[in-house]
């Protein structure tokens, strides 16, 4: 997930990875937060993937947009939080 999140912040090299990952982790952190099954929140799902990218764009760099991108990751957390195919079973509670 690291290197789509790097294209998709134009950044070349490594200098940045280790604040890319502290961010991806808190990225997944708030998903998993608002109710969603932890074993789901996978590098390789497209709408996780999105989520962090949004939550990086957010919080690293793009002063112009951050605001933006923060709204847009916010409206992904709520539709991660309703999709059923993402929550945590009741059973598993």
């Amino acid at each position: 997930m690291l290197e789509k999140i790097k294209q998709s912040l134009r950044i070349d090299g490594n200098d940045h990875d280790d604040e890319l990952g502290d961010l991806i982790a808190a990225a997944k952190r708030e998903i998993i937060e608002v109710g969603t099954d932890p074993n789901k929140v996978l590098d390789t799902d497209e709408l996780i993937i999105r989520a962090c990218t949004l939550y990086c764009k957010a919080n690293f760099g793009y002063d112009d947009e951050k605001e933006r991108f923060a709204r847009l990751f916010e409206r992904l957390l709520v539709k991660l939080a309703l999709l059923g195919s993402y929550k945590v079973e009741a059973n598993e509670t």
